[in-house]
């Protein structure tokens, strides 16, 4: 059914993303629930092509109790630094310095739309191809170890869901997407709001539920 497009090529992808409708910040908590600022950040959403096709690498999050994302799947990033020139660059040191991939390597296809987080950040999802198989060097405090998913089983809308999470009072509760299992690992809430709006840039009449 995702054949069009799990097998797309690069120049191809770059040229879906490059048409995504730009709708600003995408903000699912109601007002009140987030500080009044946010921190911008940056994320990368590693493709990779392997013999079955396109696939995104996740990292787990190593369980640290100062880390509000402690034991989460997610994508390499984080913060914007005083150094960093771009939010590009965010993405890239922050993926070099976790995963151990240089940002040489890394070719940027295009961007998602900005989101905002329950932990008040702006975060920019860039997405990339990297070479695979390719020699990972996990910053160990950070990242306890990659996967990666299948951009086909991750297209497939039998695959996730949309659960109601409640939020603290008085503010009730709000829609969080999760996917099901894959190989012991969940994929849920910023990330998967990440993964969907890759997906909807991908194909455009694709809906999840």
């Amino acid at each position: 059914m995702f054949t069009s497009f799990v097998n797309l090529t690069e120049n191809e992808i770059k040229n879906r993303l490059a048409n995504i409708p730009r709708q600003g910040i995408v903000n699912p908590y109601p007002a009140g629930v987030l500080k009044d600022t946010s921190r911008p950040a940056a994320v990368l959403i590693p493709l990779l092509c392997a013999v079955d096709g396109w696939r995104i690498l996740f990292i787990h999050r190593t369980a640290n109790q100062d880390d509000p994302h402690s034991g989460q799947v997610a994508f390499p990033g984080g913060a914007s630094e005083l150094g960093d020139v771009s939010l590009e660059e965010t993405a890239l040191r922050e993926t070099e310095e976790e995963i151990g991939i240089n940002s040489s390597d890394v070719r940027i296809l295009g961007r998602l739309n900005d989101y905002l987080t329950i932990t008040s950040y702006q975060v920019t999802p860039f997405v990339a191809s990297v070479p695979w198989p390719h020699q990972l060097k996990l910053a160990l405090d950070e990242v306890s170890h990659t996967f990666s998913i299948p951009l086909k089983w991750l297209a497939d809308p039998t695959n996730h869901e949309v659960k109601e999470r409640t939020l603290p009072p008085p503010y009730g509760s709000i829609p969080v997407i999760y996917f099901k299992p894959y190989e012991g690992e969940i994929l849920w809430g910023a990330s998967a709001r990440f993964t969907i709006g890759l997906l909807e840039g991908l194909f455009g009449n694709y809906h999840h539920p």
